[in-house]
């Protein structure tokens, strides 16, 4: 039986799914992060799956999503995207430690998978933490600075007025560097990625992520199969089923999941 439990860390509040007779026991352990507007809930499906196969899963809300929505609408919580991506990096962190030091995680078997900005979170998240073992962007970006700049320009050509001068939005985009993974890809270190992206994509940019894709391929030469981009010609800004799979398979292939025989005690 699959269980679901709604947990919270401090002021972070997480989904915790995991097959009843692994409960107590060190498993593998997968984050989901949610996309923009979204909440832990609408990603259930994954953890389902994924928990079939023995992981325990963790979907937290990002910061004014879900239960942590304070009334802001979807403009207001645009002005505090990247803050908000920063931030659910950090906390990604304070949710693994707690579960480790708990032994309900098994710290060399740990994956990442995010939806939208979820999938840029992941990507941001792999310039941190070397504890990442793999991971998965669906129709995410890793280009932080190109990316947020894309966003400015298209609000001021919709006429909305920033709540920043340009002075503090230069401030911003260098805060966000060192988390551009395409611009420190040797952090990558070969680590299996698997990337999902619509090529009618209308909300964040397919090219410039192939484009990275096409960039690090050499540095996966002595381990091909660590990384894989699967392009779905027709998609636009919604993952497909086949999306949802590939990733359940990308964890059981990387994170050598074992269908460990239940301890009754």
């Amino acid at each position: 039986m699959i269980e679901i439990h709604n947990e919270k860390l401090k002021n972070i509040p997480f989904l915790h799914v995991i097959k009843n007779e692994y409960h107590d026991l060190a498993r593998p352990l997968v984050f989901f992060i949610h996309g923009f507007t979204s909440a832990k809930e609408h990603n259930l499906h994954f953890a389902y799956l994924l928990a079939e196969k023995g992981f325990r899963v963790i979907l937290p809300d990002v910061q004014f999503h879900g239960e942590r929505n304070n009334g802001q609408n979807s403009k207001e919580m645009m002005f505090q995207f990247w803050r908000m991506v920063v931030q659910t990096i950090s906390e990604i962190e304070e949710l693994k430690n707690e579960l480790v030091n708990k032994e309900l995680a098994e710290p060399e078997k740990i994956g990442l998978v995010g939806t939208s900005m979820g999938g840029i979170i992941t990507f941001g998240a792999l310039t941190q933490y070397k504890w990442i073992k793999a991971a998965v962007s669906l129709m995410g970006s890793p280009n932080y600075e190109m990316l947020a700049r894309g966003q400015i320009t298209q609000l001021k050509k919709s006429g909305i007025k920033l709540p920043f001068s340009d002075e503090e939005l230069e401030h911003e985009f260098a805060a966000l560097r060192p988390f551009d993974l395409s611009a420190s890809s040797e952090k990558l270190a070969q680590r299996p990625l698997l990337i999902w992206h619509g090529k009618q994509d209308p909300i964040v940019p397919f090219q410039p992520t192939y484009n990275f894709y096409e960039k690090v391929k050499e540095a996966y030469s002595q381990s091909p199969a660590n990384l894989h981009f699967i392009v779905d010609e027709k998609a636009g800004h919604k993952v497909s089923r086949e999306a949802l799979l590939e990733t359940v398979s990308w964890f059981e292939d990387h994170l050598s999941i074992q269908h460990d025989t239940a301890i009754n005690v």
